[in-house]
């Protein structure tokens, strides 16, 4: 089953900055306004989501999960921590 995790930004470079600081590596982007990266394993997605909620002060981007086919989640202050559990209850491995 693959996941994904979908960052967009209305500001060129915000991705890109926040890919860096995430990954501590240079990253390269085709589209400096839309990254996605699908997870064979989704409890992978929890490292990036808690990042992006740690850091969305710093960073004028916006996350989306998608954790069944067509069906995506916007992750925001209000719901990341509730979507971290269920990640946890839904996939215990």
């Amino acid at each position: 089953m693959l996941v994904s995790v979908n960052l967009y930004s209305t500001k060129s470079g915000e991705i890109k900055k926040f890919l860096e600081k995430f990954f501590e590596e240079p990253i390269n982007l085709n589209d400096d306004l839309y990254w996605t990266k699908k997870y064979n394993n989704p409890i992978e997605i929890v490292d990036i989501i808690g990042s992006f909620i740690d850091n969305n002060d710093k960073y004028s981007i916006g996350m989306w999960i998608s954790l069944d086919p067509g069906i995506l989640i916007n992750i925001s202050d209000y719901n990341a921590d509730l979507i971290i559990r269920y990640m946890f209850e839904r996939f215990p491995y």
